[in-house]
């Protein structure tokens, strides 16, 4: 498995604060500009706008992190923390199908979070050769572990065994993150909807059509 990418290397963050109303006010910025993030993007948010919606000055920004940037990839880098601990070992009970659409459901509760983050990123990046290069290392970590999950799936009864997991994993991890990218703006109800339709597609594609 590849390691997960650590976002913050070579960072020259201020240090973490220990007091509790500093851990307060750096909870307080960054709910804030993710949701700054998510109405506006990143161009589009300033940092006194983040700083006012926290209900800080501008130097209590600072003294947090060094620039708007940084702290999306501190933001980024807690969405691959939160991905990481996702527990993707497959329960006894249950159909392949129920199983698969537990883990998606898992997967998009615990990222729905960080949409305000995600659209920034999109748009940052675009215009960031470091922050492009370091999303070519979130893909290929995320790619990585759904080929994980798609293998120990194939160990159920009933799958095919002449699935061509990588390209498998390499598409399915692309929709997954363009459906990130698009949920900013949904419902939870067609969420849902995609999420049932993610389902099914990966588990046609997995298994052998029951008679």
């Amino acid at each position: 498995m590849i390691e997960r990418p650590n976002l913050l290397a070579g960072e020259d963050l201020p240090p973490e604060p220990r007091q509790k109303r500093s851990i307060e006010k750096r909870v307080r910025l960054k709910q804030s500009a993710l949701a700054l993030f998510g109405e506006r993007g990143f161009e589009g948010t300033s940092i006194e706008e983040i700083a006012a919606r926290a209900g800080l000055a501008v130097g209590g920004f600072y003294q947090h992190f060094r620039s708007k940037r940084q702290l999306l990839l501190v933001l980024m880098n807690d969405l691959l923390e939160a991905l990481s601990r996702l527990d993707f070992r497959l329960q006894a009970d249950g159909t392949a199908r129920d199983v698969l659409h537990e883990l998606l459901a898992r997967a998009f509760a615990r990222d729905f979070q960080y949409l305000g983050a995600y659209r920034a990123w999109q748009e940052a990046m675009m215009a960031d050769t470091g922050l492009a290069r370091k999303n070519q290392e979130i893909h290929a970590w995320t790619t990585a572990r759904v080929m994980a999950v798609f293998k120990m799936l194939q160990q159920m009864s009933g799958s095919r065994a002449e699935v061509d997991i990588p390209g498998l994993a390499r598409a399915m991890d692309t929709f997954f993150w363009s459906l990130l990218a698009q949920a900013l703006h949904m419902k939870k109800t067609e969420l849902d909807r995609w999420i049932d339709a993610a389902t099914h597609l990966i588990y046609h594609a997995l298994f052998r059509d029951q008679p």
